[in-house]
């Protein structure tokens, strides 16, 4: 069983291997609340996935740290389990599937751990983990529904009241549920009226779904830039502990996700990945009630492919009214161009690129498209420029 002195334990236990990572209070993300983030994004590993994989080897016997331990991730388990076996002098050997990120490859075995790359995909990746913790003994590490891995995360809820006694609201990415857990088992306990809410992303509510049908439930495929909570079935233990713990649970939509990314970029400096961001998005949306409430979003990491980085701020730029593109239907005559660019100057809209073409056969014989891409402040703005397109009689598509 689960108990406070455990998560206490693991605090101690834990001051060498982990840094601890001190709430940025938010002045924007939602006005209407005082929200703090809980910038695990910073955390060593950049995830904070260290912890549970840190306190659960730390408390292997003798003979488990000499046998090694195993493990299967994609990405931020990998590397918290690679760092915190090599803290502790342990061998490490993680199995990851063959279409993970290089980036992610190369991190975790740069924190000290032997790779094993599996093809398929992740429950393949586990299956081979299985296979070779029976084969050679290893102690398999599991990235979520784990006893002393959830205490591990615990630890989180503990620096939160710390820091911010008057704490009113705490929101937690889900996936597989170990963070969550953690960290509503640690907070209800120590302040019972506290309200706890999980976030899973609507291409994966797994935790969602067996919550509210009272049993755990498999999804057949996932679907989500926040690969970090892409997880199909909640574990044993988790689903024990939200269900007990855990006041409601939201998703969030990609394109949510991607404005959280982009705010927490521009007005923080700081970089989230899709899973660290579900909490801010559901925040920033008004999935959670917290208006007039001391609330902490948990930013549970920052490892996001580099490579992705640039589409996911292009979709926030435009889920958030900062980027939009318009189709115009023109008479093909000089002047077209250069009447709507004065139109869109006039109103302080910055124009990125343009695309002219032919009308097709089923349009008007001198008609023609005009395809731009602009700049914007907000949506409001977007209404103006369109607002003065058509008062000058041009007919947007």
């Amino acid at each position: 069983m689960l108990t406070l002195d455990q998560i206490y334990h693991a605090s101690f236990v834990l001051k060498n291997v982990i840094r601890r990572t001190a709430l940025i209070r938010s002045e924007k993300i939602y006005p209407a609340a005082q929200v703090f983030l809980k910038p695990e994004n910073l955390q060593v590993t950049g995830s904070f996935k260290v912890r549970g994989a840190g306190y659960m080897i730390s408390q292997l016997s003798d003979e488990e740290k000499k046998r090694g331990v195993i493990a299967c991730s994609a990405g931020n388990h990998a590397q918290g389990v690679a760092l915190a076996a090599s803290k502790y002098g342990i061998k490490s050997l993680i199995c990851l599937p063959d279409g993970a990120p290089i980036s992610k490859v190369e991190a975790t075995k740069s924190y000290g751990a032997e790779v094993c790359m599996v093809e398929g995909v992740y429950d393949d990746a586990y299956r081979r983990a299985l296979e070779i913790r029976d084969e050679q003994g290893y102690t398999f590490v599991h990235p979520f529904d784990d006893e002393r891995v959830i205490a591990g995360q615990g630890t989180i809820g503990l620096e939160i009241i710390e820091e911010l006694p008057g704490v009113d609201a705490v929101v937690v990415p889900v996936g597989g549920g170990g963070l969550i857990s953690g960290v509503a088992f640690t907070l209800k306990k120590l302040k019972p009226d506290i309200k706890i809410y999980g976030v899973q992303a609507s291409g994966a509510p797994s935790m969602l779904n067996s919550v509210h049908d009272g049993k755990i439930e498999r999804l057949p495929s996932v679907s989500t830039i926040a690969d970090g909570i892409a997880v199909k079935e909640p574990g044993e233990n988790t689903f024990k502990l939200v269900s007990s713990y855990v006041d409601e649970i939201v998703t969030v939509t990609d394109d949510e996700i991607s404005s959280a990314i982009l705010a927490l970029i521009e007005q923080h400096k700081m970089i989230a990945e899709g899973a660290g961001a579900v909490s801010v998005a559901a925040v920033m949306f008004g999935k959670v009630p917290v208006a007039g409430k001391n609330v902490v979003c948990l930013v549970s990491g920052g490892n996001i492919d580099v490579t992705i980085l640039s589409r996911v701020i292009k979709r926030g730029l435009y889920k958030s009214g900062r980027s939009c593109g318009l189709c115009i239907e023109l008479m093909d005559k000089p002047g077209q161009l250069k009447a709507v660019s004065r139109i869109i100057a006039d109103c302080g809209g910055n124009v990125i690129s343009v695309h002219h073409e032919r009308a097709s056969e089923a349009s008007d014989v001198n008609g023609c498209f005009l395809r731009i891409e602009l700049e914007t402040r907000n949506y409001d703005h977007i209404k103006e420029i369109t607002n003065a397109l058509k008062a000058e009689g041009f007919k947007l598509v």
